[in-house]
């Protein structure tokens, strides 16, 4: 018997990146996983990595399915339960900063909109759709967050900021709710990550590239000289995951960002330089 056996989870937005590398690690502990987004090619691909990480075909199930939509959700949550029978863990992954050429307080009440029924709506919705089933399993909920949600400020993109801080807030308020039933709530909160999220707002590989390379170049930007992989952070949301260990953690967003958030302006420079020592 494997780490995750008899374990059903539920992994949104797992047809790229963190939900990806996600779906594949549970696989490789033996859980049943349902699978969902709205690319099939790209599902089709998850599937095929979790096989090959050693999962059986029938602890697999993908669902194509827009997470903002009501009923789209409903099928991700009937679907599981009508093939696994009941839901353990809950990893509310999916989101995006979707961008539509503006930036600032010039962003649009559209745009808003959208975002945050992505990122923080259908997360509140998922929760209410499962938490019965959750309550009966003793469960587990983790949300993707981000360090975007402060206190440091991203001004170019305000609202996809908000609705990261607006997440970690809700983690914290449902996780008192819940663990009165026996269900534990976390979030992971990352910081740079080379997946597919940069190429979902418009960046070419080549950029990314470019980006990448001068982010892990300046110590003020990422102090371990490394972009995070999809991987680093699915380890962390299976930790969490895990009852046997992590039963203590309660309702904290656990950061990971290669030290990201820890610099400030003074610490990105040598102070012996600065005095000319």
């Amino acid at each position: 018997m494997t780490r995750f056996s008899g374990k059903s989870v539920i992994v949104t937005g797992s047809s790229n990146g963190i939900g990806r590398a996600t779906a594949v690690l549970f696989a490789r502990y033996g859980a049943q996983v349902t699978i969902t987004g709205r690319d099939a090619e790209r599902l089709e691909v998850t599937k095929q990595k979790m096989l090959k990480a050693g999962s059986l075909p029938e602890n697999i199930n993908v669902v194509v399915a827009d997470l903002t939509d009501s009923e789209g959700q409903d099928r991700i949550v009937q679907s599981t339960l009508d093939k696994f029978g009941k839901i353990d863990v809950l990893v509310n992954n999916a989101g995006a900063s979707i961008f539509d050429g503006t930036m600032n307080t010039d962003q649009s009440i559209d745009l808003y909109e959208r975002i945050f029924r992505l990122n923080f709506q259908a997360v509140v919705e998922m929760v209410k759709k499962t938490k019965e089933h959750l309550i009966k399993t003793r469960g587990e909920i983790v949300n993707v967050s981000s360090t975007v949600a402060g206190p440091q400020a991203l001004p170019m993109a305000p609202y996809y900021a908000s609705s990261k801080a607006a997440l970690n807030q809700y983690t914290r308020c449902v996780a008192i709710d819940l663990i009165q039933y026996g269900v534990r709530v976390n979030s992971v909160s990352p910081g740079l990550v080379s997946s597919g999220f940069m190429g979902a707002i418009g960046m070419s590989k080549e950029i990314q590239e470019k980006f990448e390379s001068f982010m892990e170049s300046k110590k003020e930007c990422i102090p371990g000289g490394v972009i995070g992989k999809p991987e680093d952070i699915a380890k962390l949301i299976v930790f969490l995951s895990d009852r046997k260990r992590s039963s203590y953690i309660i309702g904290q967003s656990i950061v990971a960002d290669g030290g990201s958030t820890l610099v400030s302006g003074m610490h990105a420079h040598d102070l012996k330089d600065i005095l000319g020592l």
